[in-house]
């Protein structure tokens, strides 16, 4: 079976951070309004989480995509788990699931 020369990349982040947004920019300066609704939600929250910008690198923007079978970004993942896109992550912080399924699985928030 063919691998996506990302893949290992995308693991890699998957498996080094607990809270992962795959975003088009960054979390300072999203270039989209779809990845900047995430940030606001996980900031809102006050989560730690890393921001990868797939603008910076073609083969990670494709990648992802594939990675996930999902087709659009960003994506967010928690502790290893595919979450969702814009949609999914903005409904679930506005019923509070968001925030449950965070603390479910032990991720850090700022204090």
């Amino acid at each position: 079976m063919d691998t996506h020369p990302a893949f290992t990349h995308i693991q890699q982040e998957i498996d080094d951070n607990p809270v992962v947004l795959f975003m088009k920019g960054t979390p300072m300066f999203p270039q989209c309004g779809f990845s900047a609704a995430v940030v606001q939600a996980l900031s809102a929250l006050e989560v730690k989480f890393k921001g990868v910008d797939v603008l910076a690198d073609p083969s990670l923007r494709d990648g992802i995509k594939q990675f996930s079978n999902w087709p659009t970004i960003p994506q967010l993942y928690v502790k290893g788990e595919f979450v969702g896109g814009c949609d999914i992550v903005r409904e679930m912080f506005e019923a509070g699931e968001l925030q449950k399924l965070l603390e479910d699985k032990g991720v850090e928030f700022a204090n």
